[in-house]
């Protein structure tokens, strides 16, 4: 992705963060059946490979496996808070009126190649820990196990498993940083008295830059 050198993020713990956020993370691919696209949740495992390893799933009716088992590089995209920035929120503008309306935002990519896993036990496995995941701060998790063995085995068999050695990560955190502290704290404080939870949601990432 384009990112303007005072918005890319470098710390590796702050990436992985945003990414464990992201409820659902963006697929991409491109092979025979052009380019193609899947919303689908997803683990990361940070103890694996420089900057960490991916799990998800997909069902075994979406094209997008096959492409991705032909081997070729894929795409993960993680958004996370986003906001419009008014130039009102600026003070200096009173004292240069040449400012235009801009876009506050964070985003990961990952990239690397992806395995494809067919078989039960390993399917088993990825989509227990993303259970678990989802369901850890739930009062009574709900487990795989608690339903009935056929019954998964069944779901497993229309589904196949992704694994993604990320080889590389990108992230931009554009945060008003061009701005003046001024600009930089009236952007803030626009923000977080927004109606909209989505400019607070942005607003609470610039509590400190």
């Amino acid at each position: 992705m384009y990112n303007a050198k005072p918005h890319q993020e470098h710390d590796l713990a702050r990436l992985h963060q945003q990414m464990c956020d992201t409820r659902l993370a963006v697929l991409v691919s491109h092979g025979e059946n052009g380019l193609l696209a899947t919303h689908l949740p997803v683990l990361l495992d940070t103890a694996q490979g420089e900057y960490g390893t991916v799990y998800a799933h997909l069902a075994r009716a979406n094209p997008q496996w096959r492409d991705l088992e032909q081997g070729g590089e894929a795409l993960l995209v993680f958004p996370g808070a986003d906001a419009y920035v008014s130039p009102s929120y600026y003070p200096s503008k009173t004292e240069n009126p040449r400012v235009v309306p801009t876009w506050n935002y964070l985003a990961v990519h990952a990239y690397g190649a992806v395995q494809v896993i067919h078989d039960a036990p390993r399917l088993l496995a990825i989509v227990s820990r993303l259970s678990d995941w989802h369901e850890q701060d739930r009062a009574k998790p709900w487990k795989v196990s608690d339903a009935p063995s056929d019954y998964i085995d069944g779901m497993l068999r229309a589904i196949v498993g992704l694994r993604m050695p990320i080889a590389r990560l990108q992230g931009a955190r554009k945060l008003s940083q061009n701005r003046s502290a001024q600009d930089i704290a009236g952007v803030r404080d626009g923000l977080a008295s927004s109606s909209d939870y989505l400019d607070n949601q942005l607003a609470a990432h610039m509590r400190p830059l």
